[in-house]
C-alpha cells in the first residue's frame, strides 16, 4: 500500500523537494503552503493554501482538507521562517513573536487537529536545525524557535506513544533562505555567514530535491531512535 504523507511548506526549497520525490515514488502526498506549487499539483499532489501564521483560519482549513484521510504514515513539519540576522537586542519583539508563531505554535495546532481528526499518525518528523543547539550570534528568533520546536516534539512524544516523533536537522540546503544569508555583507559578528558563503554552489549545500532524497531514505531509520529525540542527518 502506498504511503500517505503530509508536508508543510511545499512551495519551494526542501518542502518542494520532499513532495516531488514522494510523488515520484508513488506516495499520496498532501502538501500545504501559502503559495500554490502548480507543478506539484499537476503531478497529483493534494494541495491546500494554509497560512501557518493564522491559527484560527489555518486550523479550519486544515480540518476541511484532511477530512477524507483516516491515516497518515508520515507527517513532515517543514515550514519555517528565518527572520533577519541581527543581534538579539536589535530584534523587535513583534518579529520574534511572528517567528515563534510559524516555527513553533503552528506545529502545535496542526498536530492537535491531526490527532483529533485522523485515527492513525505513524510518524512525525519536524524539520529542526543545528541552530537550535549552537546559539550562534545573529540567529536569534530562529535559534529560539527551533530549540522550542525540539521540546514541543519531545513533549508530544511523551503524550502520544503510538506515534513516533523526531526533530531532524537536515543539513545545509540551497534555498531562498540561503540566498538571503549568503548575500548579506560580511560581518565579523556573525561567523556562520562565511561558512555558508563558502558552501553555496558546492555539494556541501545541495538543492531541495537532492537533500529530500537523502532525508526520505533516512526516515525509516529514525523509527529505531527514541521517540521525541533530536537527530542530525549528517550524523546518522
Amino acid at each position: 500500500m502506498a504511503e500517505t504523507v503530509l508536508i508543510t511548506g511545499v512551495s519551494s526549497g526542501l518542502g518542494h523537494g520532499l513532495a516531488e520525490v514522494f510523488l515520484e515514488r508513488g506516495a499520496t502526498v498532501y502538501g500545504c503552503s501559502r503559495r500554490k506549487p502548480q507543478g506539484l499539483v499537476d503531478k497529483g499532489m493534494r494541495f491546500a493554501s494554509i497560512d501557518l501564521g493564522n491559527a484560527a483560519g489555518g486550523g479550519s482549513a486544515l480540518k476541511e482538507w484532511i477530512a477524507p484521510v483516516s491515516r497518515f504514515d508520515l507527517v513532515i513539519l517543514n515550514a519555517g521562517k528565518l527572520g533577519q540576522i541581527r543581534d538579539m537586542q536589535d530584534a523587535p519583539l513583534e518579529d520574534l513573536r511572528g517567528t515563534m508563531e510559524v516555527n513553533v505554535w503552528s506545529n502545535k495546532w496542526m498536530l492537535d487537529v491531526l490527532f483529533e481528526r485522523v485515527s492513525m499518525v505513524k510518524q512525525v518528523v519536524a524539520i529542526s536545525s543545528g541552530a537550535s543547539l549552537s546559539g550562534s550570534r545573529g540567529w536569534n528568533g530562529y535559534s529560539i524557535s527551533k530549540a522550542a520546536l525540539n521540546m514541543l516534539i519531545k513533549l508530544y512524544a511523551g503524550e502520544r506513544p503510538d506515534t513516533h516523533f523526531t526533530s531532524l536537522a537536515p543539513g545545509l540546503i540551497d534555498s531562498a533562505m540561503q540566498d538571503y544569508l549568503t548575500n548579506l555583507p560580511a560581518d565579523d559578528r556573525f561567523e556562520p555567514l562565511e561558512i555558508l558563503k563558502a558552501a553555496k554552489g558546492t555539494e556541501q549545500m545541495p538543492d531541495g530535491k537532492v537533500c529530500a532524497k537523502k532525508l526520505i531514505d533516512a526516515f525509516p531509520s529514525l523509527l529505531d531512535l527514541q521517540s521525541g529525540g533530536y537527530a542530525d542527518i549528517r550524523k546518522l
